[in-house]
């Protein structure tokens, strides 16, 4: 069905997106003609913490981040205040962490005083720290946008005794322990394991297939992008990499779809980076008419939509971060660090393997409330 679909309708489409070009994206085969992996012929592991931090240090379990009952009376009656910078705050992921954090923080009775979005720009993200500071608050959590071009102003702020901790990605610069109290993030380099692992198994171990890869510095997802190469190569040895298209602009990635259809159009399958990449990548495989039988998706992330597809069986599966509990964990760390209490330098919380099987559950497991009804009916 695949053939016949794709060589009516692409053929006449190549000469036009090989022109137009996929944004940022490379052509087949050259990304992975110089990927050097390291883990070739050595099986990876998909259990467990499989994240080391930003400058090689040891994950310690979220789970192991906790307060007994006398250190949060005592926080509660410090009068401590908080604020919030994210980089982008207008997806699911954002939302849900943010509910952590506000959950956590109001147990403590610490008043969150403010939360920006920087809508991706380091240069807001600047200027809200510098807004935030003038609020003078005792605890600051933030993803920086650009480990460069942050590093000064959040420099600034531990400087005044805010006491800072980050999600996913670390200034330049900095040291934890000194700078500020910790990292908190996915085990992304897991997910991406899990996101392999998920189109192995779709696959039955063969295959060409095709990645639609975050082209951007940013550490916590080329972890995620590795450990998808990774778990490929070494465990999956009759599925092939073929082509690797890259995105600075999660929105546009329809593009990179249509580049991975056309010039591969005998693919069995698409990775991306995270879901919303990934309803970019949906978009074009509707659009060349293909099913789910003829073509199997992964990525990282249970958002929304991303949850639907997955129950209506459109999508395989996906390594889901688990949003609220790394609120819970980062505004926990922030107050042990108030009680001058010794915190690990990067905290991890667990990956989770999604697919329809268990999507209502993991769900409630991701958002920390009752799955909604129409999640329910798609997985009937």
């Amino acid at each position: 069905m695949k053939n016949k679909i794709l060589s009516t309708i692409l053929a006449a489409s190549m000469a036009v997106l090989l022109l137009a070009g996929c944004g940022s994206g490379e052509t087949s085969d050259s990304k992975d003609a110089s990927q050097e992996t390291g883990t070739a012929n050595v099986p990876v592991e998909t259990e467990g913490i499989r994240s080391t931090g930003p400058n090689g240090e040891e994950a310690t379990p979220a789970s192991e981040i906790t307060l007994t009952d006398e250190e949060k009376q005592q926080i509660r009656d410090g009068g401590y205040t908080a604020a919030i910078s994210f980089h982008y705050g207008g997806n699911d992921w954002a939302t849900s962490q943010l509910q952590g954090l506000e959950a956590t923080f109001k147990d403590l009775g610490i008043e969150v005083v403010a939360v920006t979005d920087a809508d991706f720009s380091a240069e807001q993200q600047v200027s809200d720290i510098e807004t935030i500071m003038a609020n003078k608050p005792d605890i600051l959590v933030s993803i920086p946008t650009d480990a460069t071009a942050t590093s000064d102003a959040f420099k600034r702020a531990a400087a005044e005794g805010t006491k800072i901790v980050f999600m996913d990605n670390v200034p330049a610069n900095m040291t934890a322990g000194n700078d500020y109290v910790s990292c908190v993030s996915a085990d992304n380099y897991g997910n991406g394991c899990i996101a392999a692992e998920l189109m192995g198994e779709a696959l039955g171990g063969k295959g060409q297939i095709g990645m639609v890869y975050y082209d951007v510095d940013f550490f916590t997802t080329n972890q995620r992008d590795q450990g998808f190469r990774d778990t490929i190569a070494a465990n999956y040895p009759d599925i092939e990499i073929v082509t690797e298209q890259g995105f600075t602009d999660e929105n546009g990635c329809s593009e990179q779809g249509d580049a991975i259809l056309t010039q591969n159009p005998m693919i069995d399958g698409i990775y991306a980076s995270w879901d919303i990449p990934m309803e970019g990548v949906l978009s074009s495989v509707r659009a060349s008419g293909l099913t789910p039988d003829d073509i199997k998706l992964t990525s990282i992330d249970l958002g929304n939509n991303i949850a639907k597809e997955i129950a209506e069986g459109t999508v395989v599966g996906v390594g889901a971060q688990l949003p609220y509990d790394q609120g819970v964990a980062e505004a926990t760390l922030a107050a042990q660090a108030l009680l001058g209490k010794e915190t690990p330098p990067y905290v991890v919380v667990d990956a989770k393997k999604v697919s329809s099987s268990n999507i209502v559950e993991a769900y409630e497991d991701v958002y920390h409330m009752e799955a909604p009804d129409w999640l329910k009916e798609a997985a009937e």
